[in-house]
C-alpha cells in the first residue's frame, strides 16, 4: 500500500513537470565591437548614449560603394541639441574613429568632487564632454572643459574621467 501510494505520489509529481523551450536571442556579430566596448555606456548620460547608438547602429552600404577617398574612408555627422559626433567609416562599415561633443551634460561624481576640492565656493556655469576614439590605437580619451565662476572671476578647467586635473 506504502509502495502503491508513493508510486501515485511520483507519478503526479511527473506529470505536472513540462518541457520547456527558452527561446535565445539573436547573436548579432558587430565589426564595431571595440567601439562598443570602449564607450562607457553604464554610466554615460542619455544624450550621449542615444547618439553613440546611432553611430553603431549606423548601416549605409550605398554610401560607402559610392565614396573613394586615398584613405578609403568616410564621415557621418550625427547630431542632437546637445551634442554631436563625426564618425569615420571604412567601406565594411567599421568604425575607425570618432570625435565627440557634448555640451552641458551631468558631469560624474568624482570630477565634481575634484572641482569642490580644489576650486571651493566656485559654481559651475557650463561645461563639454570631448571624446576621441580611434580603433588602430584601442584608445578612448575622455575629457571634460569646465567654466567654473566666483563673484565675477570665470575661468575654465579640463579633467579626464577620473577628475584629474589636466
Amino acid at each position: 500500500m506504502k509502495k502503491l501510494i508513493l508510486g501515485l505520489f511520483l507519478f503526479g509529481l511527473t506529470t505536472q513537470v513540462n518541457s520547456q523551450t527558452i527561446e535565445l536571442p539573436e547573436t548579432v556579430i558587430s565589426v564595431n565591437y571595440k567601439y562598443f566596448n570602449a564607450i562607457d555606456s553604464e554610466n554615460a548620460p542619455k544624450s550621449v548614449k542615444k547618439l553613440e547608438e546611432e553611430v553603431l547602429n549606423y548601416r549605409n552600404t550605398e554610401l560607402s560603394m559610392l565614396y573613394d577617398d586615398e584613405y578609403e574612408t568616410y564621415k557621418v555627422s550625427f547630431y542632437v541639441p546637445e551634442g554631436k559626433i563625426v564618425a569615420a567609416y571604412d567601406k565594411s562599415g567599421k568604425i575607425i574613429r570618432t570625435i565627440e561633443k557634448y555640451k552641458n551634460v551631468r558631469l560624474p561624481l568624482v570630477v565634481m568632487q575634484a572641482i569642490s576640492k580644489r576650486f571651493p565656493n566656485w559654481g559651475i556655469v557650463e561645461d563639454f564632454y570631448l571624446i576621441n576614439y580611434h580603433c588602430d590605437k584601442d584608445s578612448l580619451k575622455q575629457e571634460y572643459k569646465i567654466k567654473i565662476k566666483n563673484d565675477d572671476k570665470t575661468i575654465t578647467v579640463k579633467t579626464d574621467e577620473k577628475g584629474v586635473f589636466l
